[in-house]
């Protein structure tokens, strides 16, 4: 399989999550001033296609910069279930998939496609969003989840404010990828991925490179 990027571009016109600065592209230096062209930039550690470490819900969970390599690039299994507006991924979701593909084993990396990438655009992208039932992330938690990957803007169902999903997943260790792109390019149930965050000193996310291979 030639390598496919899940990556979301970043620019200025990014959808970003309500509350959060939109990315800035500011202009620092050019060819004719200065030799050589360079920009600042201004934007959300949690902008497009990014990583949440334990931190960002948990006092003592690790941050960007502390988690090791080897989480970050390994085996993942995808399942694909098609979701509307507000609709959950349920632990039945999951299970009805081991019962075609076999049991998730124990310290696995789970992508979700959802579908829902499509809506990147509309005003609901980040208020309607398909994400984990609560009773999906605990299954996936009592199985040790190394990481979960969606291809919606949160694990969490766009109406459920208090992040109950995101507060199971960190508390539990589990690393956490949102707004991941072009999963539908994937015809595999399992895949090699790779995703690289930037090693930020003590932030709670990371926009990432991420690509399966």
């Amino acid at each position: 399989m030639k390598p496919i990027d899940l990556t979301l571009t970043i620019s200025k016109s990014i959808p970003s999550f309500p509350g959060s600065p939109k990315p800035q592209f500011i202009s620092w230096s050019n060819l004719k001033d200065d030799g050589y062209n360079l920009e600042l930039l201004f934007l959300s550690s949690h902008t497009g296609t990014h990583l949440d470490a334990p931190f960002h819900f948990v006092k003592n969970g690790i941050k960007i910069d502390q988690i090791p390599l080897y989480r970050l690039i390994g085996k993942a299994i995808l399942i694909k279930t098609k979701k509307s507006k507000n609709s959950p991924i349920t632990k039945s979701d999951i299970i009805q998939f081991e019962k075609k593909n076999g049991t998730i084993p124990n310290n696995s990396s789970v992508f979700f496609f959802t579908d829902w990438q499509k809506n990147l655009k509309k005003d609901n992208y980040f208020t309607e969003n398909p994400g984990l039932a609560l009773s999906a992330a605990t299954y996936l938690a009592q199985k040790k989840m190394n990481l979960v990957g969606i291809d919606s803007p949160s694990i969490d169902l766009g109406k459920d404010e208090s992040f109950s999903v995101h507060h199971v997943l960190s508390k539990n260790n589990i690393l956490i990828v949102e707004n991941l792109a072009n999963l539908n390019k994937i015809n595999s149930k399992e895949f090699n991925f790779t995703i690289l965050p930037l090693k930020l000193k003590d932030a709670t996310g990371s926009p990432v490179r991420a690509v399966a291979l």
